[in-house]
């Protein structure tokens, strides 16, 4: 299976061929529909997107990790992270890609 890597130059292009905008326009799309997922990811919202998925910000608390060669214990600051919790419709459709 190849490593193809999904990027914004590519959205940017399907935005290009299926809407019919200019290329500088489709980038500019794409950029501002990215810009405002991530700013409302920064504020602690949500983001769903429906068929697809959802994104959210999760807390993690303080706690002791171990460094696993050595077992020093090390302690692991509160932070927060990016979550990603795909949609049935997307988890059956990645699921069947699987079947070929």
């Amino acid at each position: 299976m190849g490593e193809k890597t999904l990027t914004r130059m590519d959205l940017s292009e399907a935005v290009f061929r299926e809407v019919g905008l200019s290329r500088n326009e489709s980038a500019e799309l794409v950029e501002a529909v990215l810009q405002h997922m991530s700013d409302a990811l920064v504020e602690g919202e949500q983001v769903k997107i429906s068929s697809f998925g959802t994104f959210s910000v999760r807390e993690k608390a303080a706690r002791v990790g171990r460094n696993p060669k050595t077992g020093e214990e090390v302690p692991i600051q509160p932070r927060r992270v990016l979550t990603f919790r795909p949609s049935h419709l997307m988890k059956d459709r990645v699921a069947a890609g699987n079947k070929r």
